[in-house]
């Protein structure tokens, strides 16, 4: 197996990974991209995104992604659809292993991102990103004066169907439960909005659609868990809000992470009111995207808990570059 070395290797390609090879390429550190099993992120499952800044008329989330890319090898970024099987945090430098190569990298920056849970159907990924969304924030306003349906129980999915109810006439809450995991103020709101009508003990069996004039969610089947009645029911979009799994099963034991798996960073830390630790604290302060292994660094969604949006991401991709950059520096000047 080959061996390379590489000043950066960045895991990941989405908005995070894709901003921190700009950066870190425009330093001439001449990074070296793995785009993972699924490059570009969750934006390949997005039609046209709205809200991400410099695009009034939108933009297909592929297209943002073919663009973020071409702009890193612009600058010298060599990007690899090539996935981490393997890494080696114990000593510098690092090691990463593919199923083609071995890079030594002298740090390492972590954008492998989150991938957002589904139900398991095979419809469901049919329509994927027409019709079917992961994500409120981003999909909403699409759906002004429609019926839409939202599967969750939980805080976020509480917030996400408050949000539906801005644009959406009628979001149907599905839970398989007979009540809401989410804190009761916030379960309380959700239910007393005239727009939201839960439908409890309940289970999506199976997204129904059409292919004309183009791909688009015309219905769901849907089985009552009580009586086992299956029926079907008309709406023009379905919301998942069950939850993200953090892409982070390489790194094992050797990082800090939060009990859901996301990575934590020296900024998370500090949040949580925990960076006082010296294990945080005396290594590297200033440092706000290091991991618990100094020279590593991490940004996007495989530490973001909450935001989950293209442009964050792609604001901790940045500060995670400049930090990496930083921190070669000082090696230089020791």
């Amino acid at each position: 197996m080959a061996i390379k070395r590489a000043q950066v290797v960045i895991l990941g390609s989405g908005c995070a990974g894709l901003t921190a090879a700009i950066y870190t390429a425009r330093a001439n550190l001449s990074p070296v991209v793995l785009e993972g099993r699924e490059a570009g992120g969750q934006l390949m499952w997005t039609t046209t995104v709205e809200n991400f800044p410099g695009f009034p008329e939108g933009v297909l989330g592929p297209d943002l992604i073919d663009n973020m890319r071409k702009q890193a090898q612009k600058f010298g970024a060599d990007t690899r659809f090539e996935h981490a099987d393997e890494v080696d945090f114990s000593k510098r430098p690092f090691v990463i292993r593919t199923s083609d190569a071995e890079y030594h990298a002298d740090s390492v920056i972590i954008a492998t991102g989150a991938t957002a849970k589904t139900l398991g159907l095979p419809s469901e990924m049919h329509f994927m990103g027409s019709g079917v969304s992961t994500c409120a924030t981003c999909d909403g306003a699409f759906y002004k004066g429609k019926v839409v349906a939202l599967v969750g129980g939980g805080d976020s999915a509480a917030e996400e169907a408050t949000f539906l109810t801005r644009f959406a006439d009628k979001v149907y809450l599905i839970h398989r439960r007979d009540r809401l995991r989410a804190s009761k103020i916030m379960a309380d709101r959700l239910l007393a909005n005239p727009k939201v009508i839960p439908l409890w003990n309940t289970a999506v069996e199976d997204v129904i659609g059409s292919e004309e004039p183009h791909r688009h969610v015309t219905g769901i089947r849907i089985k009552n868990l009580d009586s086992g009645n299956v029926s079907e029911m008309a709406i023009d979009g379905l919301f998942l809000a069950i939850g993200h799994k953090p892409n982070t099963e390489v790194f094992g034991e050797q990082l800090a992470k939060t009990e859901g798996g996301f990575l934590l960073t020296r900024s998370a830390m500090a949040w949580k009111g925990t960076a006082s630790d010296p294990a945080w604290s005396e290594t590297y302060p200033n440092y706000a995207t290091s991991t618990s292994s100094e020279g590593v660094f991490a940004c996007g969604d495989v530490v973001d808990t909450h935001y989950r949006q293209a442009i964050t991401a792609a604001g901790t991709g940045c500060a995670s570059a400049l930090d990496c950059e930083k921190w070669l520096e000082s090696l230089h000047k020791s």
